[in-house]
């Protein structure tokens, strides 16, 4: 069973934040391709907000970076939904329907899509309530 992650639920797995643990024990997770750019800025703000080193964001990064892409020797721990515009078309209504951001509604809209393509995959991993909220209204449980 596979598992829809947002970017804050991933940042989780690089950085020790509350419930942390819940995510590190999810086993196949499906992204958004938009996590290529917000996990990373997560991480870096993290950085200005003196949590973490330059040189620990750059090592997380870089981490992320092999589970998002894969590496010579590993392919990547993510199935990763990339945007096209079924996925936006899909957001802007969400938006409506639920109130949710644009990239809230971009990251459920994907995880909408990865139910399509594989009907197991209706568990959903985010930290934002209403994120989590929209979720359930869209029939996926959240985790953790």
């Amino acid at each position: 069973m596979s598992t829809f992650a947002d970017s804050s639920a991933l940042v989780k797995i690089y950085a020790d934040e509350p419930g942390h643990e819940d995510v590190r024990e999810l086993p196949a997770l499906v992204v958004s391709q938009l996590a290529r750019v917000e996990v990373p800025a997560a991480l870096w703000r993290k950085y200005r907000l003196r949590e973490l080193t330059p040189r620990q964001v750059s090592v997380l990064v870089a981490e992320f970076e092999a589970d998002f892409y894969g590496t010579l020797d590993e392919p990547g721990r993510f199935a990763v939904i990339p945007i096209s515009d079924l996925v936006l078309e899909t957001a802007s209504r969400l938006t409506r329907v639920h109130g949710l951001r644009g990239y809230d509604a971009t990251q459920l809209a994907c995880a909408m899509l990865a139910v399509s393509a594989d009907r197991d995959c209706r568990t959903f991993a985010a930290t934002d309530k209403s994120l989590r909220a929209a979720a359930v209204g869209e029939g996926f449980t959240v985790v953790p």
